[in-house]
């Protein structure tokens, strides 16, 4: 695929790569980003229309992409999703576990989603692509965390409690799949702003939120997924070869400011 390099600053030509939660916003961009660096990719979601234009949006670029409508709530959905994934790409090199619940209510419903969908499809997905992993010389697993994990907080309690024990897991799992040469590490992001996204809706419905949350940030913006997608790129590349058990921080110094 023919691209500036400053839309794939690494080349990951071979790889083949899982995206279990790709059809919009982070996952969406870090899925575009490894078919960029010339990547295979498979991506799941649940939604049908946004897996086709994420689909067709690496297709057009010359690119290689399955995609498989899929439940991450559901562990045989998961079963089935990445083994379907495994043939259409001829094995898994890369798997990156970026599916979230929002649950950011102080219920069940909220507890529930959050450790559903963003603890346990991520332990599913690893638990099933591991034979995949195993069978690769640069495998990797890569968890979507949060800055929410990194410090006590009033609101969002169950997002922040899971997402703080996704990247303890991401310590475990990593000491655990050494022996395999397995790497694996999770990105933190701050506040990331995309069309129709958690802080675009709280820009139109709560907008004293949205700017406090602004000020915190010292490069003076909120994030965008390809900010994101491009430490996905790194963690995943040769040079992060030394790399494992790392949550990492993305977010322009928002958690300089508390």
């Amino acid at each position: 695929m023919n691209v500036p390099p400053s839309d794939a600053p690494f080349r990951l030509e071979g790889y083949r790569v899982v995206v279990a939660g790709g059809s919009r916003g982070i996952g969406r961009a870090i899925a575009l980003a490894f078919a960029r660096s010339g990547a295979a990719v498979s991506v799941c979601a649940r939604g049908e229309a946004a897996l086709a234009e994420v689909r067709d949006t690496i297709h057009a670029g010359g690119g290689k992409a399955h995609t498989q409508s899929c439940d991450l709530a559901d562990p045989q959905a998961i079963s089935r999703y990445i083994d379907a994934a495994a043939e259409a790409l001829g094995g898994i090199d890369v798997l990156v576990n970026n599916a979230t619940g929002y649950g950011f209510a102080e219920d069940d419903e909220g507890w529930t989603a959050n450790f559903q969908i963003d603890l346990m499809a991520a332990v599913r997905a690893s638990r099933h692509a591991l034979p995949h992993l195993r069978q690769s010389s640069r495998a990797s697993i890569l968890h979507t965390s949060s800055i929410a994990a990194l410090r006590p907080r009033a609101g969002g309690a169950p997002y922040a409690a899971i997402k703080a024990a996704l990247s303890h897991y991401t310590g475990s799992q990593a000491l655990a799949l050494a022996p395999d040469r397995i790497r694996v590490n999770a990105i933190a992001p701050g506040s990331i702003s995309f069309p129709d996204g958690l802080w675009e809706r709280r820009r139109v419905e709560e907008p004293a939120l949205h700017a406090a949350t602004l000020a915190k940030i010292p490069f003076g913006r909120f994030g965008t997924p390809e900010d994101v997608a491009h430490v996905a790129l790194f963690l995943a590349s040769p040079w992060a070869g030394w790399i494992t058990g790392q949550t990492l921080a993305v977010d322009g110094g928002q958690m300089l400011n508390g």
